[in-house]
């Protein structure tokens, strides 16, 4: 389970409903980590290399925690994330 803290982004770069809900996503996240063990073991295995270094990754895809999950995934592997969901 992630339990850092990420970066906080310039607030210009994103959109955010509500953001008191946020510690709530974040349970639902840690939840969810542990129903993903692919990807988990792929963060525990690559993070430190960074193997996405320098990978510039643009989605759009409806946001669900499986997203959020993979999007976090491919953070901690070094790529340059930009996501749009309705």
């Amino acid at each position: 389970m992630s339990s850092e803290q990420r970066p906080v982004l310039d607030p210009s770069e994103f959109r955010v409903a509500d953001l008191s809900l946020a510690d709530f996503g974040r349970k639902e996240l840690d939840l969810a980590e542990v129903e993903m063990p692919g990807l988990m073991a792929l963060r525990e295995r690559y993070a430190a290399s960074a193997p996405l270094a320098g990978a510039r990754i643009t989605g759009s895809l409806h946001m669900t925690v499986q997203t959020a999950v993979l999007i976090e995934t491919l953070m901690d592997l070094g790529a340059d994330v930009r996501w749009v969901s309705c």
